[in-house]
């Protein structure tokens, strides 16, 4: 019997504060600059405040790109441009620094941290760092069968969930989520489909290296009769993971939730970072309050899943790569917006006038008058009486 109870995510997780996103709009009505032109940007800085709990918004000075490793069996179908099993040379390339995220994260000086769930090596391969959480080699085939049995799913789920408490008790305070897999994106595509209600066709996309028409069409089918498995058990989010989705997507999803137990922000980056996000807003509903979509891949699967959540992506530049490299992209945009709301200055405030000096005088001014009317008035008196 399981002791993983998702129902405790809805009454953990809290949206974040209303109040102080209150007084950081009216921080930005007293500043300088009119609100409203800076565009998405007041926004931006308004939502990390309430994340934050402090007005004026703290600066993102200790974020981290966190991706999830795994190999996914379905890949065998000939779904994705790169061969079944090889998402450890993926991996092997972030860590010696030759992947696009690789580069940007030097330049925007934000570490990487990669969590091996299911590649389908031998762990020796990489530093203890990288593969103690370690599910199981490799996830099963999910057009014919469970990707993870019932105790590997919670095994990955709560790695997910131990991964996001070291990152919260380290002083992490924005996360870039991202994915290093071989055949992620058809687990995930068929995520998005089952929890939307839609067909194969609608969430099938390219993967991060484009495949061709026939590898699209084989993926597609992927993704049908995996649908019909995961249909019956759309009532239990950890079994959907279980049976659909995979070691690295089940400890994204308990990632995802405990990072928003945590008051963690968390930016999203592509199709299978989404997908998760939709199973984590399934369980708590609150959940997406505390996530940023990052970019728009133009993977229909993904936005899909950003829709049904109400998540407007922060760019649209077309990033397919995966690996968290698009939304490591809208970083220096959500910092910009912490550095705006923190530091433009408020208009002065006009000079309050002094009480009893102005309206004293007025009194005198408009007595002074009357007074000597009635000095007029008693003199013609008197001239009339001689």
């Amino acid at each position: 019997m399981s002791s993983l109870n998702l129902d405790d995510f809805t009454d953990l997780i809290e949206r974040p504060d209303g109040g102080v996103r209150r007084d950081a709009e009216a921080r930005r009505e007293r500043q300088t600059v009119p609100p409203g032109s800076l565009g998405r940007l007041d926004d931006l800085g308004e939502w990390l405040a309430a994340a934050q709990g402090s007005v004026p918004v703290r600066p993102v000075v200790r974020p981290r790109v966190v991706l999830f490793a795994g190999d996914h069996g379905v890949a065998a179908l000939g779904v994705s441009a790169r061969p079944a099993g090889s998402a450890a040379e993926l991996v092997r390339e972030v860590l010696e620094g030759g992947r696009p995220v690789s580069v940007l994260a030097r330049r925007l000086d934000v570490p990487v941290r990669i969590v091996d769930m299911a590649l389908d090596c031998e762990p020796d391969v990489f530093p203890e760092g990288v593969v103690r959480h370690r599910v199981r080699r490799g996830s099963g085939r999910i057009d014919i069968e469970d990707a993870l049995t019932a105790e590997e799913a919670e095994a990955a789920f709560l790695a997910g969930v131990a991964v996001a408490d070291e990152e919260a008790d380290c002083g992490t305070d924005l996360v870039v989520l991202g994915d290093v897999s071989v055949g992620g994106t058809t687990a995930a595509g068929v995520l998005v489909a089952a929890l939307c209600g839609t067909d194969a066709s609608v969430v099938t996309g390219r993967g991060g290296l484009e495949i061709d028409d026939l590898a699209w069409m084989r993926k597609c089918a992927a993704i049908r009769d995996a649908l019909r498995r995961a249909r019956p058990v759309l009532g239990d989010q950890l079994q959907l993971l279980a049976t659909v989705g995979g070691a690295d997507l089940a400890a994204m999803t308990g990632f995802l939730l405990q990072c928003a137990v945590r008051k963690v922000p968390v930016v999203l980056d592509g199709v299978v970072a989404a997908a998760c996000a939709l199973v984590g807003q399934r369980i708590a509903f609150r959940a997406p309050d505390w996530w940023l979509a990052g970019q728009r891949s133009g993977e229909p699967g993904q936005a899909k899943a950003l829709d049904r959540m109400a998540l407007e992506p922060l760019l649209d530049q077309g990033v397919t790569v995966g690996e968290g490299a698009g939304a490591l992209l809208a970083l220096p945009l959500v910092q910009a917006a912490a550095a705006l709301a923190a530091e433009l200055p408020e208009k002065p405030q006009k000079p309050q006038e002094p009480h009893g000096s102005q309206e004293p005088e007025k009194t005198a001014t408009a007595e002074a008058p009357a007074a000597e009317s009635e000095s007029a008035a008693d003199s013609d008196e008197t001239l009339g009486r001689e």
